[in-house]
């Protein structure tokens, strides 16, 4: 054997070697939530005032889910029942509760996040936006959580502002030099979007796990007078909102007047719909996408603050309800995943799936043994259309604000459940989804037995918690 014919062999068998190295690694995941978007707040769920080009890319390349859900109508909570798989009778974090001067009630020591299951299996972990489930150096920092990069507002309410005072990056207060709620200098998330190019930058050459909580479209409305501005300036009929102005009496969590809010808000809208694309170009630049799954999402629907009219954008598509309620307005949300070679372009499924299922569905993907601990199920053989794929016999919400709500949806019907703080003065409602998807009809009077069947499915899925109490006993 010459050498010519060694050096082929040798060449032949590195390249074998490679290949199966690639096969091998695990994917990339990309997960987007996006703050406050309704489902119908982009193109590809018929979003008309809007332009979404790169969600709307992502539909036609991915799947999309038509019956989705966020972890409740409200921001901590919900993103709880994302990290943990835990819907929110189970789940540490089940209301807004803020801690001063800084930060939210953290999530403790004991709670495993889906940050900590990939990290644990290899993952690079990155998370860049806004978080709101403990403080730096508490329990629920995110860097005890899971995650070994954190860039972005900690605490929620800090996030009212689009031009705050200071950002985080890991345990490190980064001042904003010129933001001092008087001048608006420095937009923060285009700081973000900056660090979350930047990750996926640094980490190309081993298996990350991106989380990207952004804070766009969360009111208050605002944003530089750009590009994205400019293209609706003049698009729709307006009503200047009064608010709390940018100066020497402005207050931290107040949202500001906006001369233009139906523009700005789609400004906003269309920004975020940039980021995605950014990050998806990203990806490509760096030969990663083929072994990247990416899911875009929100952590629950359509908002009413600071000026913000989704009334007039059919944010939810002629569902009832908003942020805040438990009708299919306020928790139907948004998800699109791509994943080329595994998910079918432009599919759609019907699928009964909520936030607790991404905790499972994750492990299952990067190979983890799915925790006993987690009320979700994979909904990997629907996004891959391989295997059998298990059903919910429920899906369960609770709300803690208001006088305190629950609702559960079983197959087409769904059961809500008001003022549930105060056993005298409970409200139940029934609907029947498939029939009154805008649950216009409560025909509880008709369906007692379904009513009180869905009634024993709440009561199993609500745990008291001595933090979060919702039953006054």
């Amino acid at each position: 054997m010459n050498l010519q014919t060694v050096s082929l062999i040798v060449l032949l068998l590195s390249c074998m070697m490679i290949s199966s190295t690639a096969q091998q690694r695990k994917p990339n995941i990309v997960f987007i939530l996006a703050d406050d978007l309704g489902i119908g707040d982009i193109g590809s769920y018929g979003q008309e005032k809007i332009k979404t080009p790169n969600l709307d890319k992502l539909a036609s390349r991915g799947i999309r889910f038509e019956n989705f859900y966020s972890g409740t109508s409200v921001c901590a909570p919900s993103r709880s029942a994302l990290m943990t798989g835990q819907h929110t009778g189970h789940t540490y974090i089940r209301g807004n509760k803020e801690i001063q001067p800084e930060g939210q009630e953290p999530l403790a020591d004991s709670i495993t996040t889906v940050a900590t299951l990939l990290k644990k299996v290899g993952y690079t972990t990155g998370a860049f936006g806004k978080w709101g489930l403990g403080m730096v150096g508490t329990s629920g920092d995110p860097l005890k959580k899971g995650f070994d990069e954190f860039y972005g507002y900690n605490c929620q309410r800090q996030s009212h502002r689009y031009y705050p005072t200071h950002l985080w990056h890991n345990n490190k207060k980064i001042v904003l030099e010129g933001n001092n709620l008087q001048q608006k200098i420095h937009y923060a998330p285009e700081l973000i979007q900056q660090k979350t190019l930047a990750f996926i930058e640094e980490n190309q050459h081993e298996p990350f796990f991106l989380f990207v909580p952004t804070v766009l479209p969360h009111a208050e409305l605002a944003g530089p007078n750009d590009e994205f501005y400019q293209q609706y300036n003049a698009s729709f009929p307006e009503t200047a909102h009064k608010g709390n102005d940018y100066g020497p009496n402005a207050s931290v969590p107040g949202y500001a007047s906006v001369e233009k809010p139906r523009a700005t808000f789609a400004a906003m809208v269309s920004r975020l719909d940039n980021y995605v694309g950014e990050i998806v170009d990203k990806l490509e630049q760096l030969g990663l996408s083929e072994n990247t799954l990416i899911i875009f999402t929100s952590d629950n629907g359509a908002h009413r603050e600071g000026g913000a009219d989704p009334r007039f954008f059919n944010s939810s598509i002629g569902l009832k309800g908003y942020k805040r309620d438990l009708y299919e307005g306020g928790i139907k949300v948004p998800m699109l995943a791509v994943w080329p070679g595994n998910i079918s372009p432009a599919s759609t499924t019907s699928l009964l799936a909520a936030f607790w299922d991404v905790l499972p569905t994750l492990a299952e993907v990067s190979r983890v043994s799915i925790p006993d601990f987690t009320d979700g199920i994979s909904i990997l053989p629907t996004l891959t259309g391989k295997g059998k794929q298990h059903k919910h016999r429920y899906l369960y919400w609770e709300f803690h604000e208001d006088g305190g709500r629950q609702a559960v949806r079983s197959g087409d019907w769904k059961l809500i459940r008001l003022n549930v703080k105060d056993s005298n003065q409970i409200i139940e409602e029934l609907y029947n989804l498939k029939d009154d998807p805008t649950e216009s009809d409560n025909i509880i009077r008709k369906h007692g037995k379904i009513a009180k069947k869905l009634g024993k499915y709440i009561d199993k899925a609500h745990r008291e918690s001595p933090i979060f109490p919702l039953i006054k006993q």
